[in-house]
């Protein structure tokens, strides 16, 4: 029981998993942020375009 104990705290394997699930969680939120980010420009891109095709066809 007590090797085992000891095998089970120097056992790196759940570290390192626990490591690269953050680090894609990371990168998780890094991608939304920016997706955000081209949702607003983007947005405000077509709302630009909307606004001056109406006023050059007279507002209809």
């Amino acid at each position: 029981m007590k090797r085992r104990l000891i095998d089970l705290i120097r056992d790196e394997e759940a570290a390192t998993a626990i490591e690269y699930g953050l680090i894609a969680a990371l990168v998780v939120v890094a991608m939304i942020a920016a997706l955000q980010n081209v949702a607003d420009v983007t947005t405000g891109m077509w709302n630009n375009v909307s606004n001056k095709v109406s006023a050059s066809s007279g507002g209809t």
